[in-house]
């Protein structure tokens, strides 16, 4: 999959924010010798006419990303069934060469108006870009350097988060950061829209912290004495031997929770029929002390992220 994995929906504003990124990305890698201000990543995702009849509107989506700002927009024709496939697409042609031409600051574009086009731009922070372009480590909503962090996606965020949330900063008696982390190997960079959406969840006295740390050995060197909560399932993945070159190179990237003082709390989370708990996971006797956790009859929600993304789309 070109996003590393299957999208939710093939056709969404998501899955084409998603694409900009990861194509803005790409065109970094494929051209480094010019300024990334001058390079751009563009997305289009469509429902269209075709030899059947769609239970679905008929629309599409487009995204743009650059170095300073992501931009979409969002269409649904109005009457389904009244143009064909090929006059829809040009359409969408035309559109695609219209928000391209925008980004570009070309003049005498070609105009394209329609009240069923929604269009959308967010502006990123300063020191969103400086991440990016790693000038800087991360970014905090506070100038208290993290101890007890919570490392996840949060799209969206739910109430298992917040339950989590609380019994972490009781049994610690630490104050609670969330992390996002916007570009890793497992998954697409995340467009301005969704750092924008992800961080206006969070209300006053909830502190957050976006990172490009997608490792945990990355997080532990950024965030030294600190204690993170996880689920078991990340637990597992963390202890996969598949994401290192063999055992011995995964017990010595281990061993680095170790010299950074790195503490873990882990939750039990439900892996397809089977619910799963610290106890069920094999530690490396040498850092199996850095990790205690909540049992089942403490904590337990199997709401899924996943399931929430798929109703709001």
């Amino acid at each position: 999959y070109y996003l590393l994995k299957q999208p939710d929906h093939y056709c969404s504003l998501r899955t084409t924010l998603s694409m900009a990124a990861k194509a803005y990305s790409a065109a970094k890698k494929i051209d480094q010798n010019t300024n990334p201000k001058n390079l751009l990543g563009v997305a289009v995702t469509a429902s269209l006419a075709t030899n059947y009849s769609k239970k679905g509107e008929h629309k599409f989506f487009i995204a743009i990303q650059t170095y300073k700002y992501s931009s979409s927009f969002s269409f649904t024709f109005l009457e389904k069934g009244k143009l064909t496939r090929e006059e829809e697409e040009l359409i969408v042609t035309d559109h695609i060469i219209n928000a391209i031409a925008q980004s570009c600051k070309v003049q005498n574009q070609m105009l394209v108006e329609s009240s069923s086009l929604e269009i959308k731009t967010v502006k990123a922070e300063k020191n969103w870009v400086k991440l990016v372009a790693n000038k800087i480590d991360f970014v905090s909503s506070s100038n208290r350097i993290p101890e007890l962090i919570f490392p996840g996606s949060f799209n969206p965020f739910h109430s298992g988060h917040n339950s989590m949330s609380e019994l972490a900063e009781k049994k610690t008696g630490l104050g609670l950061a969330y992390e996002i982390c916007i570009q890793n190997a497992d998954k697409p960079p995340l467009s301005y829209h969704e750092i924008e959406t992800t961080l206006d969840q969070f209300g006053h006295g909830q502190e957050w912290v976006l990172t490009k740390a997608g490792k945990f050995t990355d997080k532990a060197a950024l965030f030294p004495n600190s204690v993170f909560i996880i689920g078991a399932d990340t637990l597992t993945r963390i202890l996969d031997e598949k994401f290192y070159l063999n055992r011995e190179d995964m017990l010595n990237q281990l061993d680095l929770f170790n010299s950074h003082n790195i503490n873990f709390l882990v939750f039990g989370r439900k892996i397809k029929s089977n619910f799963i708990d610290l106890d069920s996971v094999s530690i490396p006797e040498h850092i199996a002390k850095r990790f205690s956790g909540f049992g089942e009859e403490i904590f337990r929600d199997d709401i899924s992220s996943t399931l929430i993304r798929k109703e709001q789309d």
